[in-house]
């Protein structure tokens, strides 16, 4: 069985080996490549479309269950050298 988890921006069902893992520190998002970083995680595909929405809609305030802004600037620039 293929675990599954839901993209916080487009919202749709995906095999997790093919979302990206983000989780808050210190009020900032954090790309967790392996998947192994302790606390809640937020799930995304790793494209500008579903990071932008998720961004505009504070999706990742919500599924991290953070207060206040987070600093998204590892996960732009990260989206920037893949792109």
């Amino acid at each position: 069985m293929v675990p599954v988890r839901t993209c916080v921006g487009c919202r749709a069902r995906a095999p997790r080996s093919s979302l990206l893992r983000v989780v808050a520190v210190d009020s900032a998002l954090v790309i967790d490549v392996g998947a192994k970083l302790s606390g809640r995680g937020a799930w995304v595909h790793e494209t500008s479309e579903c990071v932008d929405v998720a961004i505009r809609r504070r999706a990742f305030v919500r599924a991290l269950r953070v207060s206040g802004q987070l600093d998204t600037q590892t996960i732009e620039r990260h989206l920037q050298r893949k792109g």
